[in-house]
Order: C-alpha cells, then structure tokens, then sequence
C-alpha cells in the first residue's frame, strides 16, 4: 500500500520551473476546455487546448496550442476548425505531425509547414460521423529501444540500450512500416486510417464486438507480434474492464480489420466488502506504455477520493484433475496455459485524482521485476505522476505504486488554523492540474491547470533522496546518452545541470563516447558536439566554447559538403573516393608548402563548374578567414578563455581546415574569383601559403591527441606578425541565444505570459561576452549562407529554437553545389534544434 502522502522524505523532488498564463482581454478569454488535453513529443514540444471565448458573440473556438519548451511565451496558436471539443491529442514518433479527435468523430493529422515550429497546417484526417473519440493513437513503427538502467556504468552503448524485436503494426512491401493511426469511439467503433505514400488516406471502421456497448474510456497499446490491444470501460466500477485483439491487414487496396476478445477484470476495489459501493466511476484507464500491453493502471474515484490499482495479464498453468492425467500426462511444456489478469498493487484512499501522467522511458520491467525495481528506485523513468484535486502531484513507482515524490501546489499546503481552513472553503474550487504529461526522459513533468496556466515542474533524477554528486552526474549522463542515441532533444536534460556540473559532464560524455566504435562514434559526431555546446551555455566559465563548438559543427558541414562535390576521373574506379584519398594524402604529406602538398592529388578530380565554384565563395571567404583569426590568437591563448581557443589544440579539425585549404588552392587555379579575399599590406605576398605554412606547423603540435606540444617560439613570433601582414577579419559569433534555461539555474520560478518575450537581455552572461548580443542597427548575418542581411533584413527569416542560429527563409540560389549545402539543414539546424519564424523585423 502507499505511505501517507505527505511524508517528509518525500519533499524537495518536485519544484517549479517556470508557469506560462493567459493575458486577460477584455472581450475574448481562453478557459479550460473539458476534457483538456496535452501531449508532449519527443522533440520537446508540447501541445495543448483551451477554448476561446469570445463575450461578444458568446460562441466557443477550439483552440490547440503548440508551444516549445525553450520558448514558451512564443506560442503558436491554430483555430483547430473541430466543431465539438477536443478529446484527444496525440504526437507521431519524430514529433513532426500531431493528431486531434474531437467529440464529433473528426479527426485532424497536423504537419509542420517548411518544418517550422510555429507553422503547422491540417493536411489529412478521418472521420466517424457523430461519434465521439475516446482513445487515439499513432500505428507502431516497430522501432523500440530497451534501456538497461542496471548497466547504467558499461561502456558499450549497445549494452545500455538494445534494439528490442517488435513488429510494426502495419508493413509494406518490403517490411517498411506503413503510417497511419487507431481510433476507439464512445459507441465500441474501432477506425483506423493508414496513410499511403502517394498521400491518400484509406480508412476503415469496425465494431470491437458483436454486442456494442459503450465506452467511456478506453487506451491503446502495441505487442510485439504486430497486433493492437485495446482496452475499454463503460465507467461503472461494477462493469468489466474489457479488453480486445485488433489486427490491421490491407486486402485488395482496403484496410481490414479483424478483432478478437481477450480476458476481462473486475478492479479489486468493487469485490473488497468494505469498499464495494465507495468508488462508483472508473475515471483512469491507461496502459503503462504504448509498447506494454501486460499492464493497465486503473483509478476508481467517488467525489472526494480516488484509487489506484495496477494489474497485470500473466500466462498461467491451468490445473488438469488427476484422472485426466493419467489418461493423458502431460508432457513437458505442454500444460494448457491461460492468461489471466492478476493485481501487482493498489493504493489505500487517496485524494481525488484529477490527471495521470505516465512515463515514455522505455525501460523494460516485467511482473518479476518488482526487486529489482525497487533497487534503483532513484532513477527517474520509473516512476508515473498522478495530480489531485488539491493541486498536489504524486510521483509513484509504476509497478509498486510506492511513493517516490511530492509536490505541494500553492492551493496544497496543509492549513496552519481554523480561519485558513474557512477561507479555502469559500475562495471556490481549488487550483489543480486537468492534464499532464511527463517529458521522455520523466525529468520535467508539464500541468495544464482549471485556468488553462501551463507549469513546468522539475523532477529530481534523485527522487528528492540524497544522493552523491557521482550517482545524480550518472543518472544525467545516462539520459543525455539515451537522448545521443535515439536522436530526442535533451532540453528536460539541461533543467538539471547546475554550472557546477558542466564541465565534469562535458568530460565524461566525452569519455563515454571515445569508448564507442569507429562506426558509431562517426553517426553520433555532430550529435555529441550540439550536446556539449547546450552544456557549456550554462556556465559564464564555459561559454565561449560554445561559439568554438558550433564553428565545428559548422566546419564538418562544410567539410562534408565540398568532398561530395570532387568526383573520380573514371567512374569505375574501384579505389577510395576522392574526399577519402584528401584526407588520407594530407595527414601523410605534412610539408609546409601547399602546392607540394597538392601535386600528389589527383587535380581532375577537383574539375567543376565556374558557376559552382562562384557560388561557393562565401563558405570559402568563412574557410580562409576562421584559418586567419584562429592563427592570429594564437601568441594570446594564454589570456582568459576566448572563442576559437579549443581549436588550437584540436588535431582534427586544424586538419581538416588544411584539407579545405588545400582544396581551395586548387580551385583557385580554375577559377580565382573564389578564393578568400584578405587584405594585404604586400601586393606581392601568397597570403594562402603564408597561412597553410602556419597552419601545417599548428596541426603538428597536435595532430595525436595523445602527444600534444606546445608551439615553438619560432611559430608564436610568426602569428605575431600577422596582424602586420593581413588585416584581421571579425567572426560573426552566433548570438547569445534568448531562451528560458540559463534563467532557471538559480531555482527561482519563473512567471511569464503567452505572446510576450520576457526581457532576458543581461542575464547570467558576463560582459566580457558582451561582442556577442548584438545591438539594434548592426548589420546582420545569414549564418549558414554567410549573408549580410542588412541592418533590418527584407528577407523573411527563420532561427533555430536552440543555438539562435539565423537564416533565410527561402534559399535565393539556384546552383546545384549550394542547394545541396542548404538541403542538409532544411528539417533541422546544423545542432539538431527546430526552426521557428521570425517576424521580419527582428533585432
């Protein structure tokens, strides 16, 4: 049974981050649709609903909102165009398309316009015409990761998280899962809409059995043979808690379905004597995971208390009579088995329960587990939130139903005397939370409460217990590798990282990931530099490695980018391809003169276009002019931590700016408008030699990461005279970005208001960092393109909801070379992070 809720050892798990309100207007007002529905994606964007109501008219608009969790203040809101209220919001697996069903049998598929964050269109949908849906869910892709909490401190990735054998619930030719999405309505109708590739939609409708009854609740879960399992409840605690088989097949260009029964459940509560008719209403039905099809949580309530029960569908023996075996023995594993459901926990009387929230870490956890589970009760994906009426939210341990958390909401906290007491009962109904979700990796938990206000709660990885920095630093890095992997934004993440932490996290992410294979390690190798650079904007020490950070994201694109333009002299050439043999002639050949350096290449390979070349010029100008400043900072890298210092100590990537080098010189041969322009006090003198000179004396002090040395005075003099010879350019740093995580470290709340950017100018950055905020007026750059813009830019523009990257909107080139550069941040930003428009006049 659950220990009594407000138990001290409970406290400080749970505290608030921030909470996001409405502004109130004097004629129209968003409240709380009933039922109000959140759902929260993978990709840390939450949607929600309210309705808005307007006093003039006196008619309700259905209102759903989709909201970043970096910037919540800027929320994008859709007129949903749903006729009857919203029941059920659901996000797909990549967190690019959302689905709402209303309680008129509609349902919408909603999909990033230009993969924008804050633009989104209803493109497809499905319908059953006046039949309210009660449960939604996206079809299985058949993609399913095992996390392995207990191995926690291996090194292998592959021994941390495991690729699970789980069929998608629909295939295609060839075993690619087919998209689409399962709908149970309030009548016992089942629809599913499968989603073919040339854009059609084919819908099919079936009822769960022949006797259709109806279904007040009902949810939708996965096996991994293929199948659907739906469960459904009438609302009477008296009632069967049903459960049903759903197979989807395509047969002659229609979907099919076929259902099945499987074995139903009484809750406990209704067959106790003693609490017979106490609980009349189920008010929660809700698998314990999509993938998890063996375990229901179920909550009975009166109107003033609830309970919760956990069951569990087991394969047991079926007990054969003596004379039937000895007629027919039975044989090795051939018993007749049965399933059976069976109860694993239940709570004593609690509150009324008001929302539950259920964890999406995929951690494995059967019957049996129980011990084990209870051995790492500390780590935060084991644990579900249940909110109650008195605006407390509970976190308990999803099997055992034990207590791992609490937090106390303003309206929660114990009376101190007999006038609080009266003064509560007369101020109304209390402040509560309607629906909540946890975030994927359960260290964040998002309320939307009775006046439609958005709360972002922290959840200690610690579960409010005290434990050593090493486990809560474990516990973190674990989830930013589960998040490296599975390609999630890590943002709930970084809601726990003090400045304390940063540097010790940054290091053993590091270490994990060098432990990895070759192959691996070259998939994760941009995704481990975004995680640093998030990290390191969250301490004024480590900051100007962010800029050093997405220079090398921004490096390795441009890497990438310009050896896919060289191709072979033959076609059929069975030897490396050109950018490989680049890269391997120039970490053998280390002399310092760049055409001896060049002679052993093959130069027809590096034969394109004039036009190609001309348009490349920009990414070339940012090549030549980074190899300047980096070289030019060199006699100072003693002075305090500035941007560019990492790179000169960083063998990989001075050797790949001596590739681009090289392969510029080459094309300057073909075309020299393209080269780097620099301004010389010499007309005479080869500014590309000089600096590839430099830069190849670097890259030898460093070039094994094992055996650094430090450079000579010879080459400190030499960088020294630069400024001398070449007028040093400026680097246009990404700016400061204006998101709400670095105002959250002190543990205050935060208060905010949708569609109003709070004023976050002087925060926490030091002002030796000041050069990067940029002051209205100053020019502006596309920072992918390499394009002024101008002071107050024409051009619509789109910034990156992580690192503030800025670009344009609509690419202004038609060269082949430079739209094959841009496809490559078309979804995302070079970090990972999501799109957002911005309005035209930004500053």
């Amino acid at each position: 049974p659950c220990p009594p809720r407000r138990g001290p050892r409970a406290g400080g798990a749970m505290d608030l981050a921030y909470v996001c309100e409405w502004e109130k207007k004097p004629k129209s007002n968003h409240c709380p649709s009933i039922p109000l529905v959140c759902a929260w994606s993978c990709r840390n964007l939450i949607a929600f609903t309210t309705d808005l109501k307007n006093e003039e008219e006196k008619d309700l608009t259905h209102m759903v909102h989709i909201i970043d969790t970096e910037h919540p203040w800027d929320v994008y809101s859709v007129n949903s165009g749903h006729t009857e209220v919203i029941t059920c919001l659901e996000w797909d697996q990549s967190g690019s398309r959302l689905l709402s069903a209303d309680a008129d049998g509609h349902i919408k598929c909603w999909s990033m316009t230009d993969h924008l964050a804050n633009s989104w269109e209803n493109t497809v949908g499905s319908m059953v015409e006046g039949d309210p849906v009660v449960a939604l869910s996206w079809l299985h892709n058949g993609v399913k990761l095992a996390l392995h909490v207990e191995k926690s401190g291996a090194s292998n990735f592959g021994e941390k998280f495991s690729r699970v054998k789980f069929s998608p619930s629909l295939t295609l030719f060839g075993g690619k899962p087919m998209e689409g999405w399962i709908a149970v309505t309030i009548s016992g109708l089942v629809t599913v809409s499968l989603l073919k590739p040339n854009g059609q939609v084919l819908t099919s409708t079936e009822s769960l059995c022949r006797l259709r009854c109806r279904v007040a609740l009902a949810d939708v879960a996965f096996t991994g043979g293929g199948n659907i399992v739906v469960a459904t409840s009438d609302g009477s605690s008296t009632s069967p808690v049903q459960f049903y088989k759903v197979c989807v097949s395509v047969v002659n260009e229609k979907c099919k379905i076929d259902t099945e029964i499987l074995p139903s459940l009484f809750m406990r509560c209704t067959t106790d004597p003693a609490r017979k008719d106490k609980y009349p209403a189920i008010t929660h039905l809700k698998f314990l995971a999509r993938d998890m099809s063996e375990q229901v949580l179920l909550c009975a309530s009166n109107q003033n208390s609830s309970i919760v029960e956990c069951w569990s569908l087991r394969k047991e023996g079926l007990p054969v009579n003596n004379i039937f075996q000895q007629i027919s023995p039975v044989v090795g594993d051939k018993q007749p088995m049965i399933l059976k459901w069976r109860i694993l926990s239940a709570t004593n009387d609690l509150d009324r329960v008001s929302a539950v929230a259920l964890p999406k870490l995929p951690i494995s956890l059967t019957n049996t587990d129980l011990k084990v589970a209870n051995d790492t009760k500390f780590f935060p994906g084991l644990g579900l939130a249940l909110a109650f009426h008195d605006g407390s939210v509970h976190i308990v341990h999803r099997l055992s139903l034990q207590m791992m958390a609490v937090f106390y909401g303003s309206s929660s906290q114990r009376p101190v005397d007999e006038q609080t007491i009266k003064r509560q009962r007369t101020a109304g109904p209390l402040v509560h939370f309607k629906a909540m979700q946890l975030s994927w990796t359960s260290l964040a938990l998002a309320g939307i409460d009775s006046h439609g206000k958005l709360s972002m709660l922290r959840i200690s990885p610690s579960m409010g217990h005290v434990l050593d920095m090493n486990m809560s630093l474990r516990h973190l890095l674990f989830l930013l590798e589960y998040c490296m992997v599975t390609g999630y934004d890590w943002w709930d993440i970084l809601l726990h990282v003090q400045p304390n932490m940063v540097q010790n996290l940054v290091e053993k992410l590091h270490e994990e990931y060098m432990r990895q294979n070759a192959a691996l390690q070259q998939v994760l190798s941009t995704r481990i530099v975004a995680m640093k650079a998030s990290l390191c904007k969250l301490s004024s020490s480590t900051i100007a490695r962010v800029c050093d950070y997405h220079a090398k994201l921004f490096l390795i694109a441009i890497s990438c980018t310009l050896k896919s333009l060289l191709r072979p002299h033959f076609l059929n050439t069975p030897d490396k391809s050109p950018g490989d043999r680049l890269t391997e002639i120039c970490s053998k050949i280390t002399d310092i003169d760049i055409d001896k350096v060049m002679i052993n290449l093959k130069t027809e390979e590096f034969v394109l276009e004039m036009t190609t070349l001309q348009s490349l010029q920009q990414l070339i100008q940012w090549v030549g002019d980074f190899v300047l400043y980096l070289l030019a900072s060199l006699p100072n890298q003693g002075s305090p931590v500035r941007p560019g210092h990492s790179f000169l100590r960083d063998g990989a990537s001075l050797g790949m700016f001596r590739e681009l080098m090289v392969v510029i010189r080459i094309w300057g041969l073909l075309k020299p408008s393209c080269l780097p322009v620099y301004t010389a006090t010499s007309d005479t003198q080869d500014s590309m030699s000089l600096l590839f000179r430099l830069l190849t004396k670097l890259w030898l002090c460093c070039r094994e990461e094992n055996h650094i040395t430090e450079p000579d005075d010879t080459l400190i003099d030499e960088c020294c005279l630069l400024p001398s010879q070449l007028l040093i350019p400026n680097i246009d740093w990404l700016p400061i970005n204006d998101g709400i995580i670095s105002k959250l470290q002190n543990k205050q709340l935060v208060r905010l208001q949708f569609g109003k950017a709070p004023g976050l100018v002087g925060h926490t950055v030091s002002s030796q960092f000041d050069a990067f905020v940029r002051a209205p007026g100053q020019p502006k750059i596309d920072h992918l393109r390499r394009l002024h813009l101008g002071a107050y830019p024409t051009e619509e523009c789109k910034s990156c909801t992580r690192c503030g990257c800025v670009t344009m909107l609509k690419s202004p080139n038609k060269v082949t070379a430079v739209k094959q550069w841009e496809q490559r941040w078309i979804k995302n930003c070079l970090c990972g992070g999501l799109w957002r428009r911005m309005p035209l006049s930004y500053s």
